[in-house]
């Protein structure tokens, strides 16, 4: 069976208040190009498929449209569990519209799919936390845990309030579950494992929404289901592979670099051509870097502005940072941004700045203007523009009156 795994699209995030929707449908129509390239039989997205429980009609459209091309009319397999970022509900809401496209949607670690045909393939059983399916004659046993937060699990895993106590609890309670629905394994089927959770020792990212809560959430690598040929795991946004024994753990990361600290990340999916009984040989298959998100580091004002002009015409997203001994203009500012589109960020580190004190210095005797410009600046290190200081002076005024 030729498998697919991919997690973390988060349609509609956004980077700074900036869309990644058009990166996204060029993500989307790379995927399709890679699916049919490889022939696969099934699909497994494993969680967050959008950035929030409540997206907007563009990122489910996206969504929608995107995965019955996948699923090319229902002849390819698609399973789809839910995030920490994904509504179950919501997920599940499009269920008898997804099942004649062969798409499998699971919200939460109690959700039981009905048996019987989805499109071209068969699930010829099912319960709570896993699958058979019949795909092309082979047969594939998926244990399947969607988020399993305390509430989506609806059990109260541990009523102690020291942390790292709490975390072994969890983390035994998910090694149970598995252990438990690992006995729906056989000799005769592809067995896999898909969940969306944070394995202890993970390497994070901060566009990541943490659901380890202090470690409390975190899975022990020794609590996965041993006896799975392949766990693809969603959550964590930089591609990783663990092993337990000769079993691949495997984070395929996002799709898109969604943060500053991601921008050298290698966005990935995973290919794995398996066969019952048959150790794994997942297979990374490199994504394109769509818009990539670069870090100016400029010894001037006058450096950045040139950097800027000589430089403009490149699909990136820029993070500009400034050495310089004196506050950033807004004409200048202005002025790179007119040559370099798509700046996310200029920050100034300005040499010689005053201290917190000398700012709180005789602020009885500044109006409330000049105590906010000031502020502003020592925090910012650059000027607020004036419809932001008439903004906050009208602010004040509703407040007085």
């Amino acid at each position: 069976m030729k498998i697919i795994h991919t997690s973390d699209w988060h349609l509609g995030k956004l980077l700074e208040g900036n869309s990644r929707l058009e990166e996204q449908e060029q993500f989307i129509d790379e995927f399709v190009q890679k699916v049919e390239e490889k022939d696969a039989d099934l699909i497994i997205i494993a969680g967050d498929i959008y950035d929030s429980g409540n997206p907007s009609a563009k990122a489910e459209c996206l969504f929608y449209n995107g995965v019955k091309r996948i699923s090319n009319n229902g002849r390819r397999a698609i399973l789809i569990i839910a995030g920490n970022h994904d509504s179950p509900e919501r997920l599940e809401a499009v269920i008898p519209l997804a099942r004649e496209q062969g798409i499998i949607i699971l919200g939460t670690p109690k959700s039981v799919i009905e048996t019987g045909k989805f499109g071209s393939f068969n699930v010829v059983d099912s319960g709570e936390g896993y699958i058979e399916l019949c795909i092309n004659n082979e047969s594939a046993v998926i244990l399947t845990i969607p988020y399993p937060s305390e509430k989506r699990l609806g059990e109260i895993l541990s009523q102690e309030s020291d942390e790292e106590q709490v975390q072994k609890s969890y983390s035994a309670r998910i090694g149970e579950i598995f252990n438990e629905l690992s006995k729906k394994y056989r000799k005769d089927t592809i067995n896999l494992a898909v969940s969306h959770l944070y394995v202890a020792g993970g390497e994070t990212s901060d566009s990541e929404r943490a659901i380890q809560l202090g470690g409390s959430y975190a899975v022990q690598l020794n609590d996965l289901p041993k006896k799975a040929q392949y766990i693809a795991l969603g959550h964590l946004h930089k591609n990783q592979v663990f092993n337990i024994d000769d079993v691949p753990v495997v984070y395929c990361g996002s799709p898109i670099k969604y943060s500053k600290k991601e921008k050298n990340n290698k966005n990935c999916i995973y290919f794995i051509d398996l066969k019952p009984g048959e150790k794994a040989a997942p297979e990374r298959i490199y994504l394109t870097d769509y818009k990539p998100i670069e870090v100016w580091k400029c010894k001037s004002i006058d450096e950045a502005i040139d950097r800027c002009r000589n430089d403009g015409k490149r699909n990136i997203w820029v993070y500009i940072e400034i050495d310089c001994d004196r506050i950033i203009s807004q004409q200048e500012i202005k002025e790179m941004k007119d040559y370099r589109p798509d700046i996310i960020e200029i920050k100034p580190n300005l040499k010689g700045a005053e201290n917190e004190n000398e700012i709180y210095e005789n602020l009885t005797e500044k109006s409330m203007e000049e105590v906010f410009r000031k502020f502003y600046l020592w925090r910012n290190e650059t000027e607020p523009t004036q419809e932001l200081v008439e903004l906050f002076l009208s602010i004040v005024d509703e407040k007085e009156m």
